[in-house]
């Protein structure tokens, strides 16, 4: 027998290896679709929280700013000081009769507390006697109070003596020794905070002057009221 029969004849007789499939039962599959479920599960869970976090975080700052930066504050009015001019060397007579000029000038100070500028329109300051007779006016043109700033006001207002010498208590008034006018000033005007906010705002002032004829003294007490 030949060599090459004999390596034929031992390559013939040598047993192949048997491949088995792999078979998957089905608690196999069903706990690989129950991992594939958690883990698809656990990362929505991860994504709803981290969003629902940062929604929070936004509310939060939005509040935090609501209350400071955002908040629209009332502007400040106030009058600093009152005088009145004319009233020395007249006497009794060309007062009662009205046969005088008498002006009162007023330094009011409108402070603006916001981080932006305050917008108000032209407004006008009135001098009101018994009975809210208008006897003067002051007209003051619109304009921007900066962010934090005061702006100053020096009204001077032309009392109409003879308007307030037809009334019958000007004579009790001038008597009694004391002259009270109320002085009413109303200022409109709007906030804009970071072109988000826009606010109309209303702030007024009144005031009672009471001028010592005798003394010729001058006193004053002021209430403003702020409006949103």
């Amino acid at each position: 027998m030949s060599l090459r029969y004999e390596k034929f004849a031992s390559e013939k007789n040598q047993v192949k290896p048997k491949i088995h499939p792999v078979s998957i039962t089905a608690d196999e599959a069903y706990s690989t679709e129950f991992e594939k479920q958690q883990l698809g599960f656990l990362k929505c869970s991860v994504c709803c929280g981290i969003f629902a976090a940062v929604i929070l975080i936004i509310a939060v700052v939005m509040l935090v700013l609501g209350f400071t930066v955002l908040h629209v504050k009332d502007p400040k009015i106030r009058m600093n000081s009152v005088a009145i001019v004319g009233l020395d060397g007249v006497n009794s007579t060309e007062l009662r009769n009205g046969n005088v000029n008498l002006t009162v000038v007023a330094d009011v100070s409108v402070k603006n507390t916001n981080v932006e500028g305050f917008k108000f329109e032209g407004f006008n300051s009135s001098l009101l006697y018994h009975g809210g007779t208008v006897v003067a006016v002051v007209e003051v043109p619109g304009g921007v109070i900066k962010a934090r700033r005061t702006m100053r006001l020096n009204l001077e207002y032309e009392m109409m003596m003879k308007k307030m010498a037809g009334d019958p208590q000007f004579r009790r008034d001038l008597t009694a020794g004391n002259l009270t006018v109320l002085s009413y000033t109303r200022i409109t005007g709007r906030v804009k905070i970071l072109n988000i906010i826009k606010r109309q705002v209303t702030v007024t002032m009144n005031c009672s002057i009471a001028i010592n004829v005798t003394s010729r003294g001058i006193a004053e007490d002021c209430k403003s009221h702020f409006f949103i």
